[in-house]
């Protein structure tokens, strides 16, 4: 049968959500697989929020899978990869994954990386043969939002002036940027913000951010009813870096409260090893655990005393 890949398009967004849902519903033995991830919409706001590229795969005219091809500046990440159950071991996935390794050879990605299920040597055995190695256990973690929670001193990005929002994103820039030269979280910020998905949590001291984070929210978002995901959340490194990362937690935590959602997601690799136990001593626990893997065995973003949150699901 004639095997196709190409670029995603909208008119496959549903049928390409649809193998999303029963593949990973299947892989986790859900008795209704198509039920995973439930009114949350991962695939549907990442096209919307502009966040990720999507290849189509099909086979005999069909769509039968997808790959999401995300990038923040210099780092580059794919996943969800997906490949409808009918056709598992068939080696389609290798198909998607040519094109993938394409787009984060291009110039200005320095680094590239996944998510993926560690205890699963088909998944771990496939990224290998093309270039991707175990960089540590991602924890993806959560806790019941207290019923109230104060922002102290932390701002949305919701709430910035439209004339002040291009500095605003530059101070983003250079925050992340200290952490891993060119990572730039702007089309993530920008866009949660237009689908009015989420919010962007800021603590800034003299006219500088100091420590953000881009939270998901609620149905239709990556989140889901009831919940707040961090997908990614830093602090700039320095002096101070554990107090401004708490401050950080709490103001998520406010954030929820005025949405109206009492489950907090975030993730982080065990390799940043304060920022894990920060996170552990803010009361949050693992629910889910997964392995980083990067390109040409390039850790990125793992220093112990990074204080970051992000698991690249």
């Amino acid at each position: 049968m004639p095997v196709v890949v190409r670029p995603l398009t909208i008119n496959d967004l549903s049928e390409a959500d649809r193998i999303y849902r029963l593949a990973f519903g299947t892989f986790l033995g859900l008795p209704d697989p198509g039920l995973f991830d439930g009114d949350a919409e991962v695939l549907i706001s990442r096209w919307h929020i502009r966040s990720a590229v999507a290849l189509a795969l099909e086979v005999d005219a069909r769509v039968v899978g997808s790959n999401w091809l995300t990038r923040w500046g210099t780092l580059g990440m794919f996943g969800p990869l997906t490949i409808h159950p009918a056709h598992w071991l068939s080696g389609l996935a290798q198909r998607l994954l040519e094109p993938t390794l394409e787009f984060m050879r291009q110039p200005g990605i320095t680094h590239a990386a996944l998510f993926t299920f560690g205890h699963s040597p088909l998944h771990v055995g496939l990224y290998q043969k093309f270039g991707y190695w175990p960089g540590g256990m991602i924890a993806v973690m959560e806790k019941t939002v207290p019923p109230k929670a104060g922002m102290q001193g932390a701002v949305r990005y919701s709430e910035i002036p439209p004339a002040q929002r291009t500095s605003c994103l530059a101070e983003c820039r250079a925050l992340t940027s200290a952490l891993h030269d060119g990572l730039d979280l702007t089309s993530e910020i920008v866009g949660l913000d237009q689908m009015q998905l989420g919010d962007t949590v800021l603590l800034v001291e003299n006219s500088r951010v100091i420590a953000l984070a881009v939270c998901h929210i609620g149905a239709k978002s990556e989140a889901g009813s009831g919940n707040l995901y961090v997908k990614f959340g830093a602090v700039h490194p320095g002096p101070g870096a554990l107090e401004h990362f708490t401050r950080l937690l709490s103001a998520t935590e406010a954030l929820a409260v005025c949405w109206g959602v009492h489950r907090l997601v975030a993730g982080t690799n065990a390799m940043r090893e304060q920022a894990f136990r920060a996170l552990l001593a803010f009361g949050l626990r693992p629910w889910l655990q997964g392995l980083a893997m990067h390109l040409d065995n390039k850790p990125v973003l793992n220093h112990p005393d990074a204080y970051v949150v992000d698991d690249w699901r």
